[in-house]
């Protein structure tokens, strides 16, 4: 665990202090939980551009036909 320490404004603060009294949890938790949404949010559309760049499936296709056709190592076989 590491320490951040921030400054909000008093709305804010208050909003966050009820938030979590009613959810029963503490302030930590309902911050640390809204910070992973938000990070999980912002990966998510990441990971989404990257997506459209992605090749075709035709074009993976072409490009996996390219690998020779070997057998796994032994330390990579099931």
């Amino acid at each position: 665990m590491s320490t951040i320490n921030i400054r909000l404004p008093k709305s804010l603060h208050k909003a966050i202090r009820d938030l979590a009294k009613e959810e029963q949890i503490s302030i930590n938790q309902f911050v640390a939980t809204a910070l992973a949404e938000k990070i999980s949010a912002l990966m998510t559309g990441l990971l989404m551009k990257r997506a459209k760049r992605a090749p075709s499936r035709k074009e993976f296709e072409a490009i996996m036909q390219k690998v020779p056709d070997v057998p796994a190592d032994k330390e990579d076989q099931l």
